[in-house]
């Protein structure tokens, strides 16, 4: 049996917490910011949890 990889783009892009949830970074702050509040784009900083519907798929492209 070969070894399980997990999906470069998903460890990359989600951690866990202690608790065992999954953080993620918000989109739409990348780029196209003149158009934006500052509001938004403070709000977008911020480091925000997968939904509780995604996990098992997050969960699963880690190998959890």
């Amino acid at each position: 049996m070969p070894k399980v990889k997990t999906k470069s783009g998903a460890k990359k892009r989600f951690k866990l917490t202690g608790t065992g949830k999954i953080k993620r970074k918000h989109a739409f702050k990348s780029h196209i910011l003149t158009k934006k509040e500052t509001k938004q784009k403070r709000g977008l900083t911020h480091m925000g949890l997968v939904h509780k519907s995604d996990e098992p798929n997050v969960k699963n492209m880690l190998n959890l």
